[in-house]
């Protein structure tokens, strides 16, 4: 293998550095890398990774660009939006290096495909946000002898660190034997995420990356980078060594390639949305239901929005009522609400109708609990809204504005 003429004036900044030179560039030339996501992570990875000549670039990703992806996801542009964003990724990507092999894959990695694709690359990068997928790289690194350079970005925090590098490095069981609890993990959807923090957290993987590639030990091989955007800070943590008794990686390792039902050993299904199902169906309500009988209708009514504050400040219905589900459960929220009732138990002598809205109709389920466990009162007839403020959007109004 050699470097064209092309090439060499494409590289020469990098190959000027001691630590690269020709030989490193050829390493590059030589190395494949598969970037699971590509999202706000893979984005930038993939980005760096293509210009510094890796010769094999590998994208896995089954979703499509979304409008609330641009902050952050800097492949993807907004003539875009609704495009595979496997393919979005290779037409950014070939127009700034057409000498790198670049090769979508449109689907999700799970137990029965994960294997065969990673064998085929030399390292792969995590740009993934929920558990499941998180163990199956994993694991699968670890039966196929693969570094993994693992980031995670959310709000304004950023972590990165290179499992299973060497016989000395951890894989992700290592540190994180046990799931967490389903629900407690929160990904850019619920929380949110300052675009830029993706982009450090990536370009650092792509380094990381870079290292692995050239032969020199990745700095985060052993060791845990912590980013804290809002202050500015950089933190490295020092990470136990391989557990004895991992059942990935240990010595006496009982995982095998037939791997396991991560879903289930999550507890949730990945990049799915938990639906709660706490209220009958006689206590709930389509969006198509409220529009009709009660806005159509003009029948009176107290629509709660049981959001947080700042979810409700960036966009609600109008007729809204904003009391947040944490405000309710603390006893504050609940005064307030109650005050509400009175003045409508005033005003219409014979019922009350209180419908409880949130984004999605989990938390609006909640409300609908709480309320009914404290008022007894058979005039105040209490409902929720099946989908909240995303079915809205999908089943009633397309321009409301959704985040």
């Amino acid at each position: 293998m050699s470097l064209s003429a092309d090439e060499v004036s494409r590289y020469s900044r990098q190959m000027l550095l001691p630590e690269v030179g020709r030989s490193g560039q050829l390493a590059l030339k030589k190395t494949s890398v598969l970037v699971v996501g590509c999202g706000g992570l893979g984005c930038p990875a993939s980005l760096y990774l293509a210009a510094s000549g890796i010769g094999r670039l590998g994208l896995v990703d089954n979703d499509v660009v979304d409008k609330s992806n641009l902050h952050r996801q800097v492949l993807h542009t907004e003539t875009r939006v609704g495009q595979l964003k496997t393919e979005s990724a290779v037409e950014t990507l070939k127009a700034i290096n057409s000498n790198v092999t670049l090769e979508p894959i449109e689907c999700r990695l799970n137990r029965t495909n994960a294997s065969d694709i990673i064998s085929k690359y030399d390292i792969i990068i995590d740009g993934t946000d929920n558990p499941m997928t998180r163990y199956l790289l994993s694991d699968v690194c670890v039966l196929n002898n693969k570094p993994l350079v693992s980031g995670s970005a959310l709000r304004f925090d950023g972590q990165l660190t290179v499992y299973n590098y060497d016989s000395n490095t951890p894989c992700y069981r290592c540190l994180f034997p046990t799931a967490p609890p389903a629900g407690t993990v929160t990904n850019c959807n619920d929380g949110g995420v300052m675009g830029v923090i993706p982009g450090i957290i990536g370009q650092m993987q792509a380094l990381e990356t870079i290292k692995i590639a050239i032969g020199r030990k990745p700095t985060y091989a052993g060791q845990m980078l912590l980013f804290d955007g809002l202050n500015g800070s950089f933190k490295t943590v020092k990470l136990r060594g391989k557990r004895e008794d991992c059942i990935s990686c240990g010595a006496n390792r009982t995982l095998g390639s037939e791997l396991m039902d991560y879903e289930e050993f999550c507890g949730v299904q990945c990049n799915a949305s938990q639906s709660l199902k706490i209220l009958a169906p006689e206590e709930r309500m389509s969006c198509k239901e409220y529009e009709t009988q009660y806005l159509n209708a003009r029948s009176d009514h107290l629509l709660i929005d049981v959001r947080p504050k700042l979810q409700a400040d960036i966009t609600k219905l109008e007729n809204a009522i904003n009391i947040p589900l944490g405000e309710l459960e603390k006893g504050n929220g609940f005064e307030i609400l109650e005050d509400l009732l009175a003045k409508e138990m005033d005003r219409n002598k014979s019922k009350v109708n209180v419908i409880f809205m949130c984004r999605r109709g989990n938390a609006s389920q909640k409300a609908v609990r709480l309320l009914k466990s404290k008022i007894t009162n058979d005039k105040i007839l209490i409902k929720d809204i099946i989908g909240g403020l995303e079915g809205w959007a999908k089943e009633v109004d397309p321009t409301f504005p959704m985040y």
